[in-house]
């Protein structure tokens, strides 16, 4: 414990110091550290080599093998994203309100840095420079503690950014890395009161409940994403198709991927086998309900291409799992209201979207899913900082206080009240 302490109070220290940096000042530290990162590429893709081989050496799933994988592209993709952060407004200083009393008392409301954030993930490597960044440009310091299978990565990329920080002149404990991997060091961490303001946990829905039932620190809660897509009665085909096979597997392992698919009967006949056959180009299995089964089945028989074997039985468990993995569960409903109770009841709160071409429905189904991110006629994989314009996020938080969504720069801001007098008592 006596470790992490130090670690709380130079991180304490960093944060006091980032209050006093001007916004042109983060900007300069955040371009250094981008560059640097592409400069000390070939390091960071060597350090994540061993992850990788130690994953495989565990029977790692392919989704997760690939969330972990670090190459020249992906290095370039983090730089981009910690110059995007540098390239939007700083909120912190912004004047939220301003007023006066009758008592002549001058009130403002004014964003200020939360202090430290503390952040604990899995074998998501990215996380590290892109969480360093928004924290960075918010005025926050920001302790890190990531998993097992990504501390060679993350350690390397850790220590690039860091070097980065002191040889240009700021304060390089801005960003801290927890380089232990136990699991008691873990639990200590999320009990860091007086030292971590706020504790943002990033990967499974069980090291997301961990946290949630351990932690003394406040937590926002961030989402496994058991993300929905329906298929309302009229939707187009070929749309369909598009935004399925994108959502789902354009990146498997992410979870703003599309995991269940809910389909009006009305098109279980025309759409839906349609769009399983999409999915039967990356062999993706469909578990589907007794009524999507028989019209897949019914489907298959007349067109030989789509493949049986990759279609099976739904269970109760397939529609509330988040699959990460080139497998999707189907259930038929007879409604948009059906639809929406069906979601309501087995999603994560992370992102889902109705495709069709009634705007009432569309209206309906985006005010009455309870989720953070609800669509119309577009991909589930749009839920993202950059894809929102905030820049790199620092999670995805399927919480509603503090912050709900892509968490960027001004959800790592809280706010303070300045009050100007002129000799006033009360």
């Amino acid at each position: 414990m006596e470790q992490l302490t130090e670690l709380g109070m130079r991180a304490r220290r960093a944060a006091f110091s980032l209050n006093s940096l001007t916004t042109e000042e983060k900007n300069r530290a955040l371009i250094a550290s981008a560059d640097a990162l592409e400069a000390h590429a070939q390091e960071i893709i060597r350090a994540n080599r061993t992850d990788i081989e130690n994953g495989r050496a565990k029977n790692m799933p392919e989704g997760l093998l690939d969330r972990l994988l670090l190459n020249e592209e992906r290095i370039h993709g983090m730089a981009e994203a910690v110059r995007s952060v540098a390239s939007l407004p700083d909120p912190v200083g912004d004047v939220l309100e301003e007023w006066t009393r009758p008592n002549g008392l001058r009130l403002r409301k004014v964003r200020v840095p939360i202090g430290v954030v503390g952040i604990i993930y899995e074998a998501r490597p990215n996380v590290t420079s892109d969480a360093f960044s928004i924290a960075f440009k918010s005025g926050n310091a920001v302790i890190l503690k990531g998993g097992s299978d990504a501390i060679y990565s993350n350690s390397a990329v850790a220590d690039v950014i860091r070097g980065a920080l002191l040889e240009n002149g700021f304060p390089e404990d801005a960003l801290l890395l927890i380089r232990s991997t136990d699991h008691e060091t873990t639990t200590r961490f999320m009990q860091m009161n007086g030292y971590v303001d706020v504790l943002i946990p990033r990967g499974s829905s069980r090291l997301i409940q961990a946290v949630v039932r351990n932690s003394t620190v406040p937590v926002i809660e961030t989402g496994a994403g058991n993300c929905h897509i329906y298929l309302d009665e009229g939707c187009d085909a070929e749309m369909a198709k598009a935004i399925i096979f994108n959502a789902k597997t354009q990146r498997i392992g992410v979870c703003n991927a599309a995991e269940s698919l809910v389909v009006h009967r009305s098109v279980l006949d025309t759409v839906l086998p349609a769009a399983v056959k999409k999915l039967q180009e990356k062999n993706v299995i469909v578990y589907a309900d007794e009524e999507a089964y028989g019209a897949l089945t019914k489907a298959a028989a007349a067109d030989p291409a789509l493949k049986l074997s990759l279609i099976e039985r739904a269970s109760e468990e397939d529609f509330g799992t988040e699959y990460l993995d080139y497998k999707m569960s189907v259930k038929t409903v007879g409604s948009v209201e059906e639809a929406i109770g069906h979601i309501n009841r087995y999603s994560t709160k992370h992102s889902e979207t109705i495709l069709t071409p009634d705007e009432a429905h569309a209206r309906l189904f985006q005010n009455a899913v309870d989720s953070a991110c609800v669509y119309w006629n577009a991909s589930t994989r749009f839920t993202d900082g950059g894809e929102f314009g905030f820049g790199a996020e620092i999670g995805i938080s399927t919480a509603k206080l503090h912050a709900r969504g892509p968490m960027g720069l001004r959800e790592l801001t809280t706010i303070k009240y300045q009050i100007d007098g002129t000799g006033q008592v009360r």
